[in-house]
Order: structure tokens, then C-alpha cells, then sequence
């Protein structure tokens, strides 16, 4: 299990690498260089725009993905969707702007930025249910939790790489070659995660599906017909997570630098710094809900962040780091309750026959719904000279919205599933 969880951990850690280097540099560079033409504001609207795509394909990548990991295997998974994002990544580091190309430029950074999204939606379910579908029924989301770590680990390496290189270069070298760097670098840290993945072994449960002839012969209509409500749900039910990390990780960044006057080694340390202890957490979360279950704690969450985030747009207001930090802290911790948990949640809620397809669409469909969009409407709301009470609000909406859908959903711990089920009437 420790192997499994450390090659899954990897594994997402560098395809998240990939995918928030991306809005590192949405909220710091490609604005000016692929958008030109535009306002300061329509610029990092329109480089938040092509964010935005990468989310719209993650669903299209579960949905291709996951076909693969129901009917052939969850490990071909873990290393088509790595390959597909690393070799997009590579490649927006070497598209020239618009300077150089014209309108070229930022169709070709929309067309890559959509196949990193098409291979991050595969990545997640290979990954978790490699792990969850390994794991011991008590300590399930325990070891799924391990690829939860991974994008905490992924945003750290981009926006410390981003942190050292703005720090460290000219505003101009930066602008010129240094944003470039980190996506260039994606392609070792790919390869090193394909290696690393080389020697995983097959899950059980996909084994006896094969080995029993029960393979779902159409994973996505399968779902679509028995469990259509139940990936609606669970979408909705996520969506606040996606729109909280955005909120925090990027829209925060634009900000931070743009209307606050904040220098974006401070904003960058800050979200940093909450990252880390976010991360951190994530195990001992794990543990609370392989005891008191996994409902509870994402219901806990998803309040949390209703309760959180009017404070977390005053904190941030204030532009003085210590408390941009705390606020950030909240709100990811927060997060963290109801993320630490899904991976071993949304697994337990689909059948082993489709549950690639499920779980990842579902998954997937949340950040479409809570992360595509956010940056670019918060950014809208920003407007005015004081505290953007309007990005608060439509934070607590979509928390509310999500906490309606966790509440409709079943709890999922073995233990009180099945007393669940031996309660209820004939």
C-alpha cells in the first residue's frame, strides 16, 4: 500500500504541477503577452478564459478515460493521461506570443490547454481507484487520500518554481524566457512519474470483473441510464471545492497584484504557505472520516466554507500578508474536509463496473461547475474600490448549493453503510 499510495501521490502531484502552472501564469503573465490588444482587466479575463477550457475538458477526459479503466484496466489510465498532459505542458511553454505568432498564439495555448485538461480528467480516477480499490475496507480513505496530497505537492513545485524565477529574474527576463521555465521542466517530472508507475500491479476488483466476464461493455451509457441522478449530485456536490481553491489559488493572484498593489512573491508565499499546512492535513482528515464517516465530514466542510468565505474577502481585502494568510488558511482547510474525503467516497458510491467512468465524471463535472468559472467571475466582481463583498457572496452561494447536494447523498462508510442497509425495510 505504501508503494501504491506513493506512485498515485506522484503521479497527481505532476499532473497538477502541470495543470496549476497554467493559472500561475494566467493570473501573472499571459494576460499582456497572448492578449495584448485588450485592457489590463479584459486581458486577465481572457487569459482566464483559456484556464477555463482546460476545466470543460476534464469531464471529456473521464468520460474517455474512464471508458478505458472499466473496460481494459485502471493501470493503462495512469499512464495515457500522464503522457497526454505532460506532452500539452511541454508544448505551452514553447508556443511564441502574440507578438510573434498574432492570433495563432493564444488559439494554439486554448488547444493545448484543453488536451491538459483532457488528461487530468483521466488521472484522478486512475489514480484514486488504484489506491481505494487496494486498500482495506477500514482504512480506505486513509490510502485514497495519498492522491489528494498530490495536488497540494503539484501546486507547491509550479508556484515555487513561479516564485523563485519572479524573485530571481528581471520583470523583463521574466515576461521574455522565465515563464516559460516550469512548463519546460514538465516533461522530466513526467517522465519520472511514468517510470515510477512502470511496476504497478492491476486492482483486484478490476481482475475479478475481468475474470468473471462483467465488464461494463458501455461504461458511460451504463452510468448515464442507472446513475444519472447520482453524478449530478455528486458534481454539485463538489463544486464548492473547485470554487474555493480557485478563489484562492488564482483569482486571489490577479488580485493580490493587480488591484491590491500586493508583489507576487508575497501573494505567491502566502497561498503557498497555506497550501503546505492544507496538504499536511489531509491525512489526519483521511482518519476522521474512516471513523466517523465519510458524509459527515464533507457536510462539515462544505459548511465551513459557506461560514468562511465573507471573512476570507475581508482578510484578503486588507492586503497584509499575515492576514491573507489566515484567510487562505480557512478556506483551505475548509476545503481540505470535504477533499480528503471524496476519494475514497465517490469510489464507494458506484459500482466496481463503471466506477471509473462515475467517479471521475462526477468528479470532473464539479470542476467545470465550481472551478472553470470562478477566476474569471470573481475577477467581474472585483470592480469597485472597496471589499469585493460580490466575490463573497457567490462563494457562499455555490457552498450552499453544495451542501444541499452532499446532504442528499448516502453515507458510504462500510461499517454504517451496512447497518444502513439491514435497518431499512423490506
Amino acid at each position: 500500500m505504501v508503494r501504491l499510495a506513493g506512485a498515485s501521490l506522484v503521479g497527481t502531484a505532476v499532473e497538477f504541477f502541470d495543470f496549476y502552472v497554467y493559472g500561475t501564469a494566467a493570473a501573472l503573465v499571459l494576460g499582456p503577452l497572448f492578449f495584448p490588444t485588450f485592457s489590463p482587466l479584459a486581458g486577465t479575463l481572457a487569459a482566464f478564459g483559456t484556464f477555463a477550457v482546460g476545466f470543460v475538458a476534464r469531464p471529456l477526459g473521464s468520460v474517455l478515460f474512464g471508458h478505458v479503466g472499466d473496460r481494459y484496466g485502471r493501470r493503462p489510465v495512469l499512464f495515457a493521461s500522464l503522457l497526454l498532459t505532460g506532452c500539452a505542458t511541454v508544448a505551452v511553454g514553447c508556443v511564441p506570443s502574440y507578438a510573434t505568432l498574432g492570433i495563432a498564439a493564444p488559439v494554439l495555448l486554448l488547444v493545448l490547454r484543453f488536451l491538459q485538461g483532457l488528461g487530468l480528467g483521466g488521472e484522478w480516477g486512475g489514480a484514486v481507484l488504484l489506491t481505494a480499490e487496494h486498500a482495506p475496507a477500514h482504512r480506505r480513505a486513509l490510502w485514497a487520500s495519498f492522491p489528494q496530497i498530490g495536488p497540494a505537492v503539484g501546486f507547491l513545485l509550479a508556484n515555487g518554481v513561479m516564485l523563485a524565477l519572479t524573485t530571481g529574474l528581471s520583470d523583463a527576463e521574466f515576461r521574455s524566457w522565465g515563464w516559460r521555465v516550469p512548463f519546460w521542466a514538465a516533461g522530466l517530472l513526467a517522465a519520472g512519474g511514468l517510470l515510477l508507475r512502470s511496476s504497478l500491479a492491476e486492482t483486484p476488483q478490476f481482475e475479478e470483473l475481468s475474470a468473471s466476464g462483467r465488464r461494463a461493455g458501455a461504461p458511460l451509457v451504463e452510468v448515464v441510464r442507472e446513475h444519472g441522478r447520482l453524478v449530478l449530485l455528486t458534481a454539485g456536490a463538489l463544486a464548492v471545492g473547485y470554487a474555493v481553491f480557485y478563489a484562492v489559488s488564482t483569482w486571489s493572484l490577479a488580485y493580490g497584484t493587480e488591484r491590491l498593489g500586493v508583489s507576487s512573491a508575497a501573494m505567491l508565499g502566502c497561498v503557498m504557505a497555506a497550501v503546505a499546512l492544507m496538504g499536511a492535513a489531509t491525512p489526519f482528515v483521511a482518519l476522521l472520516a474512516d471513523r466517523w464517516g465519510r458524509r459527515t465530514l464533507c457536510l462539515a466542510g462544505c459548511a465551513a466554507c459557506a461560514l468562511w468565505m465573507f471573512p476570507l474577502v475581508a482578510l484578503v481585502h486588507s492586503a497584509r500578508p499575515v492576514l491573507m494568510f489566515l484567510g487562505f488558511l480557512g478556506a483551505l482547510l475548509a476545503f481540505i474536509t470535504m477533499f480528503a474525503v471524496v476519494a475514497a467516497y465517490l469510489p464507494e458510491l458506484y459500482e466496481p463496473r463503471v466506477r471509473c467512468t462515475g467517479a471521475a465524471v462526477g468528479y470532473n463535472l464539479g470542476g467545470v461547475l465550481g472551478g472553470a468559472l470562478t477566476p474569471v467571475v470573481a475577477t467581474a466582481l472585483s470592480g469597485g474600490s472597496g471589499p469585493p463583498w460580490g466575490v463573497a457572496a457567490y462563494l457562499t452561494l455555490v457552498a450552499l448549493v453544495s451542501l444541499g447536494c452532499f446532504a442528499l447523498l448516502p453515507e458510504t462508510l462500510p461499517s454504517r453503510a451496512g447497518a444502513e442497509e439491514a435497518a431499512a425495510p423490506a
